[in-house]
Order: C-alpha cells, then structure tokens, then sequence
C-alpha cells in the first residue's frame, strides 16, 4: 500500500487543520468548562461537510473514502474532543440507518442532519446492557399499522439537543434487535437527566426514557430482527473512526508538551535537553507513529474492500491505549502544570478516557481479537 497521502485528501486535512487552529482550538477549553453543546461550531463542521464525507453524492453526501474521513477526525479531535464526538456521531452511527432505509419522509430528517440543521444521537446502551446488546429490553410492540416502543436508554451522546434517535429494540416477536427512527418530539418521549462526566464534556450525554410511544410502521428501519446485522455494516468504520479520535487527543498532548520541553528552562537549560524527558518523547513518538499507521493501514482495508474486522479491533484498542499512555507522559512532562486547568493537558488526559469505552472497552476487543485467532 502506499502510504503516501493523495491531494485530496492532503486537502482535507489543511481545510480541517485551518478550522481547527481558527476556530476551535481558541474556544476548546471553554466548551470543556462550560459542559455545553458547541452548536455554533457544530454547524461548522456541517458547513464543511463533514457529516456527509462517508455518503454518496446522491444523498447529498461528498462520498470521501475512509482515510480522508479520519483524516478530518483527527484534525477535530486534536482541537476539541467534545466537538469530535458530537460531529462523528452525527456523522455515522445517528444517520447511517436512516440513509440506508429511511423512506421519503425519514430521509427529509437524514438530508437535515448532513447540513447541521437537525442533530441525530443513537440509543444503544441500557442500564444493564452495554457490551452485551442482546440484554437490551426495550421492546417495540407490534400494533395493527405501528409500533408501540417502551424502555430506557442511557449514556445517549447529544441527547439533551437531539432532533431524533436511532433506537435499538426487540420486538414482541422476535428476539433480534430492530432499529427505529424516532422524532425526539413524539408523545412519550422523555430525555432524562444529564450524565456530569470526567471528560468530553460539551459532547452532552443524558438518559432516555420511551413511554408507549407510537410509531408508524415506516419508522422501522430495516427489517425486523435485522438491526444487528445492520450495526455490523459500520461496526469496522466506527472502530477506525474512535482509533482516529485517540489519535487526535494524543497529538495534540504530544505537541503540547514539546512545545513546553522547548521553552521550560530548569539547572540552565531547556528540559528538553535532558535524557530523561527525551526518552518520554522517544516512547511518545513511537506509539504515536505506530498506531497512526496502523489506523491508515485498517482505513486502506475498508476503502478497498478488503476484510478489517479483526484489523479494526487491533486499530481502536491499540490507539484508544496509546493515546492514554501519551496524555499521561505528556502531563508529567509539565510536572504541576500538567494539574492545572490553566494548561490544556489535564483536558486531553480527561478526554482521552473517553475513547477506551467507544466502539468497544479494551477488554472486549482483546476478547473478540482471540476468537479471531481461534482461541
């Protein structure tokens, strides 16, 4: 493969890069503070296209391959990892399902959503359904001409300003999962209380609650029963996509703390002259070159149809780790001003915690990567 990045995607990456640098690495620390939705930057990114760089151009989409989507992925983590996590949601996983089954009438919300004017969230995880989807137990009940759906979700990003959901649920007749579109402003509806977390804060998060919520038969999306087979369509992208996350929040880290071992002066010289910190920024530099390539490596696989279920696993646990381990070495590096919120790399430290649960915790992966390999 080569490794060599084409024009397009060398301007996807400046175009990103500018808007980053411009506008958001400048409000990046306001948006953790304040724990609020960035909708006018979010609108932004919409303007820039990104939430439909993985759609066709009949959908209104750019149809970009998957490389140039992490590219831009990386580009807005790097600045904000609340903005990050709203704008991939929006861009894959809440709207996915409605491009791919939506009629007429669904497809008005998709077309909304691919410009910034609505905002979507998916509802996957329950109170005792996380890793394990087939616990899930909200349930759509079949009625004559609709569906009647009732449970309750948790840990929903953009809840709290969504427009619709992508809803998970089983139906009374049949124990596979389904997946339905539903308008956040349906009778029954209710987006509970918002979820305070360590990190990513202005990518807001609350509970839903669905209470005998009627649904025409045409917000079903897909077959019944086909939902999981479904998620497995973007599972690999959604993967790639969180790796490209972790790459964002560690080369920011990294950047950050180089730039202070320049500056920082300590027994007559900048720090970075020590042995010491420079083999932290050795180990640094090596996680970081690896997992980016590997990341590219598992988005050549996907833009060429080749298989990558295994090599997306290997890309989002070894990056979401890397980009971990990164924010903590960088953080030492500026000793106590790594600890103070004046500086950005106690954020980075936070929100990198935020992409070892995305797309599956460490340990899950570890898991499905042994089966993999016929343990």
């Amino acid at each position: 493969m080569d490794f060599e990045l084409n024009d397009i995607q060398k301007s996807v990456q400046q175009t990103f890069k500018d808007f980053v640098d411009r506008r958001v690495v400048p409000q990046a620390a306001a948006i953790d503070e304040n724990a609020e939705f960035p909708t006018e930057l979010f609108k932004e990114v919409g303007d820039l296209g990104f939430f439909g760089m993985r759609y066709p151009e009949s959908a209104g989409g750019t149809n970009m391959d998957i490389l140039s989507y992490c590219l831009a992925v990386i580009e807005l983590s790097r600045g904000s990892m609340s903005l990050a996590a709203a704008c991939t949601m929006q861009s894959l996983m809440a709207t996915y399902f409605l491009y791919r089954f939506g009629d007429d009438e669904v497809k008005k919300h998709f077309d909304a959503a691919m410009r910034g004017e609505e905002i979507g969230a998916i509802c996957m995880t329950e109170p005792n359904a996380g890793s394990d989807l087939f616990a899930i137990q909200t349930k759509a009940l079949v009625k004559d001409n609709h569906f009647i759906l009732s449970g309750q979700k948790t840990w929903v990003t953009s809840a709290p300003v969504a427009n619709f959901f992508t809803v998970l649920a089983k139906t009374d007749n049949h124990d596979k999962l389904s997946i339905f579109f539903v308008p956040s402003t349906l009778k029954g509806v209710t987006v509970g209380k918002k979820i305070n977390k360590l990190g990513a804060c202005g990518s807001v998060t609350s509970e839903v609650a669905f209470d005998n919520v009627i649904l025409p038969k045409n917000y079903l999306l897909g077959e019944i029963g086909g939902g999981t087979n479904c998620l497995m369509e973007i599972l690999a992208e959604i993967r790639i996509m969180t790796a490209a996350l972790s790459i964002g929040v560690a080369t920011a880290a990294f950047e950050d703390a180089l730039q202070y071992a320049k500056e920082r002066v300590q027994f007559g010289k900048p720090i970075g002259k020590f042995q010491a910190i420079q083999m932290k920024f050795a180990d640094m530099e090596v996680q970081l070159q690896t997992a980016k390539h590997y990341v590219f490596y598992a988005a050549y696989l996907s833009d060429n149809n080749l298989p990558r279920h295994k090599e997306s696993m290997i890309a989002k646990l070894y990056a979401s780790e890397c980009a971990n381990s990164i924010c903590d070495q960088a953080s030492r590096v500026l000793a106590s001003y790594g600890y103070a919120t004046e500086y950005s790399l106690q954020r980075y430290l936070r929100d990198a915690r935020f992409t070892l649960i995305g797309g599956g915790t460490s340990e899950i992966l570890k898991i499905n990567i042994g089966r993999e390999l016929g343990l």
